[in-house]
């Protein structure tokens, strides 16, 4: 699909939007523009500053929805993709993890054309012509206060040229966001969490086959998370793929079954999330020895030490706690509990601790 990224090009940062152009030139530069992947693709943009790519859809059998391959991207001198290679599966919800600034927005606005790429490759489908629909949801959609929920949509509508079944495709999305009664009331006296909502709503009216979440629960309460949440679950049920950007790593854990780590613009990590925690994580023992019996705790380290199954050994004489970070967490546990017996030393507890993903992930982008 690298022919149909090239040609994409936006300039000016004070284009101006207008609804169904397909090209519409300013003194800044352009707001919009007709697609290369063919004569039915038409890039239209939102007032809330998302964008879908609306194609005619092929009958196909997908192994990868999207495939991303040495992608790069620079601002000036500073390179934020940097060789980017990355893969989506059909239906998968795909954790984009990284921390701020590292480039994960960058990627999404080069997927959906808003800004051009310097180098590579982003294919959408099996042959790479881009023949799916893509929603995107940006960080901080700006919304009309004055219009009702149904009113918003109905202009989204408009500018994205749907005419099948328009009233159904709005009656549709609000129900698949809880909004269906909320979208009666004026957008100004919306909570966050009903804005982001809307959003949603907005991103899906054309029933994309990719829908790009870019940090949909920010700055919400736990309500407000748990309630998108059960929108993207349910997303997911139908079939459609996700890509969830967010730091929030309790999320990526509640409903993404892949993960990508973003680091110094290319991925650090790709995999199931039970993948990555196997490949980086490190499980540790945790021993507590009873109290002033310090010659037994040392005695234990030292055992554990030359045994060959501990990575890493602490001892924290204030709390008498032996930390010993093991490989293989049963294995581990079983030698030092026959090392302790064998010795004859005594201990108070001992405790597997698995780290969480959150753990891991900070500990690849830590490196």
């Amino acid at each position: 699909m690298s022919n149909f990224c090239n040609k994409n090009k936006f300039s000016g940062n004070n284009a101006q939007i207008n609804p169904g152009n397909t090209v519409k030139k300013t003194k800044q530069g352009f707001a919009s523009k007709r697609l290369s992947g063919g004569k039915n693709s038409l890039l239209t943009f939102a007032p809330h500053d998302s964008i879908i790519i609306s194609m005619i859809p092929k009958e196909r059998t997908l192994i990868f929805l999207l495939e991303i391959k040495g992608l790069c991207k620079s601002y000036r001198n500073y390179k934020v993709l940097d060789g980017l290679d990355m893969s989506i599966k059909k239906g998968d919800v795909y954790g984009f993890l990284g921390k701020n600034g590292c480039g994960k927005t960058t990627t999404m606005n080069i997927i959906c054309s808003i800004i051009p790429k310097d180098e590579g490759e982003i294919l959408l489908g099996e042959d790479g012509s881009g023949g799916i629909r893509i929603g995107y949801l940006p960080e901080a959609p700006a919304l009309y206060g004055y219009m009702n929920g149904y009113e918003y949509l109905g202009y989204i509508a408009y500018a994205m040229k749907l005419k099948d079944d328009v009233d159904g495709r709005i009656a549709r999305a609000l129900d698949i966001t809880g909004m269906t009664e909320g979208g009666k009331r004026r957008i100004k006296g919306y909570s966050r969490g009903m804005n982001q909502r809307l959003g949603i709503a907005a991103a899906i009216l054309s029933e994309p086959e990719l829908l790009i979440l870019d940090e949909p629960t920010s700055a919400l309460d736990p309500e407000g998370r748990a309630e998108v949440m059960h929108i993207i679950k349910d997303l997911s049920s139908t079939g459609c793929t996700i890509i969830l950007c967010t730091h929030i790593l309790a999320d990526v854990e509640r409903v993404a079954n892949r993960v990508g780590i973003l680091k110094n613009g290319r991925l650090a990590a790709q995999g199931s999330i039970g993948e990555i925690m196997d490949s980086y994580r490190t499980d540790s023992l945790e021993i507590v020895f009873p109290e002033g019996d310090d010659a037994g705790a040392r005695r234990a380290m030292e055992l554990f030490e030359v045994s060959g199954f501990a990575e890493k050994t602490e001892y924290f004489q204030r709390t008498s706690m032996a930390v010993i970070n093991v490989r293989d967490a049963y294995e581990g546990m079983s030698s030092a509990l026959r090392l302790i017996s064998d010795n004859d030393i005594k201990i108070k507890s001992v405790r597997l601790s698995q780290p969480t993903l959150e753990q891991v992930y900070l500990d690849i982008v830590g490196r």
